[in-house]
């Protein structure tokens, strides 16, 4: 009886402060660091002290495709897990570096938020603070996730079209920094006095419409644009989308479609949600589409459910996980 309560606690603590108990050796935590952010003196003592418990190796970026490559060199070394540090933009690299890889090759992944919003990783709740985050990436337990498939891409939170991706894509740097979160809402309410909607044709599992589209919202996670709740009872390995659309509206329906957006439970005259495996867009026009930050356009694009695909580290009883 002693043997199989002790097999049994190996197998359910095998991370315990970076051993892995079940091969009886030390795992090395790889830090992928977004290289802006190497200089932060806080986040270098925390890896310090960290490196009293356990292994813990540093990598860090340039310029763009160093993570992916980073990831690629870490599984041929057999690294059991990564900690990807920096903003949205450094998770959507490492996801799409990580599905690059055959899966029975992908590294678990952990997160260190280091970014303006750190939606995903509010929602998740993985700790803002240093050292607990990097402490949860040695200690946590790595849980199976989906990613969605956006054409030939990859994200794990929220894709933004239209509208919602214009406002990513263009708020200037320096009002990120100073305004955090909220800098996204203030640059909106700017660009939607000006905003032209997109025509287009969109389908999903059980039907298909033709809408004057502002803004579509493609959710795994459930915040974004600095917290705000898109998706408020969304799960990440439910091998689901929820998606949110807001249709073209005249401005005497303003009060009216705030109320639909604000209320997740319900689908109303100008904003419909979905939850569903996939979803497929097309426009004469390209529309700007924005993955967890990273932007691009096109006419045509396929969002779907990967599911299970990435083992990500999470807290115990994240809210986010079914």
């Amino acid at each position: 009886m002693w043997i199989s309560l002790y097999v049994q606690a190996v197998t359910q603590n095998k991370h315990l402060y970076g051993r892995d108990l079940t091969l009886n050796k030390i795992m090395t935590l790889r830090i992928i660091l977004n290289g802006k952010k190497a200089s932060i003196e806080p986040l270098r003592s925390a890896i310090i002290s960290a490196r009293e418990h356990a292994p813990v190796d540093v990598r860090v970026t340039w310029e763009g495709g160093d993570v992916e490559r980073l990831i690629k060199e870490a599984s041929a070394e057999g690294c059991a897990r990564i900690l990807a540090a920096g903003g949205d933009g450094t998770a959507n690299e490492a996801v799409n570096g990580l599905m690059a890889l055959p899966e029975a090759q992908r590294p678990e992944l952990a997160l260190l938020p280091l970014g303006t919003a750190n939606d995903f990783a509010t929602a998740c709740e993985i700790p803002l603070e240093f050292d607990a985050a990097i402490k949860l990436a040695q200690q946590g337990k790595a849980i199976a996730i989906d990613c969605i498939k956006a054409n030939e891409r990859y994200f794990i939170n929220v894709a933004s079209a239209g509208f919602g991706a214009q406002v990513t894509s263009t708020t200037p740097v320096a009002l990120k920094n100073f305004l955090g979160g909220g800098a996204y809402t203030l640059t909106g309410i700017i660009q939607a006095l000006n905003f032209i909607p997109y025509s287009g044709v969109f389908r999903l599992t059980d039907h298909e419409e033709e809408s004057d589209i502002i803004l579509g919202a493609i959710c795994n996670g459930r915040m974004a644009g600095g917290g705000q709740q898109l998706a408020p009872h969304a799960l990440i390995n439910d091998g689901l989308l929820e998606a949110m659309v807001i249709r073209h509206f005249p401005i005497e329906a303003l009060n009216q479609v705030v109320n639909e957006v604000l209320d997740p439970s319900i689908t109303g005259t100008y904003v419909s949600r979905y939850s569903v495996p996939w979803l497929e867009a097309t426009s004469e026009n390209e529309i700007p589409i924005n993955l967890d930050g990273e932007p691009f356009r096109s006419k045509n694009i396929r969002f779907e459910v990967i599911p299970e695909s990435i083992n990500l580290v999470l807290p115990e009883n994240s809210p986010v996980i079914s």
